[in-house]
């Protein structure tokens, strides 16, 4: 069996989850139902993230919903994850 190539959009991370499956998932935003398409990474990180700051899923995609001016929703919970992991990477000491 041949291994895939190291990041291969079919190859799982370290939590199973696979890096290209996208997921859509239905939430309440500003009182009005929407529906939002992320890959699975994508939602375990703002899973992790609201419960880190003790604030529930729809509560957390609202807030970045409030903020992200003409962006795309999608769009705008991707980078707010990737500058929420690069802001607690930098606070994490090195080991």
């Amino acid at each position: 069996m041949i291994d895939p190539p190291v990041g291969d959009p079919a190859t799982p991370d370290d939590d199973g989850a696979s890096f290209s499956g996208v997921e859509k998932h239905s939430l309440v935003i500003a009182g009005h139902r929407t529906s939002i398409s992320l890959e699975a990474a994508f939602w375990h990180a703002l899973k992790d993230i609201a419960r880190d700051q003790g604030v529930s899923l729809a509560a957390l995609v609202s807030e970045v919903d409030s903020r992200r001016g003409a962006a795309n929703l999608s769009s705008a919970l991707r980078v707010f994850v990737l500058a929420e992991t690069q802001a607690k990477a930098t606070m994490t000491p090195p080991r």
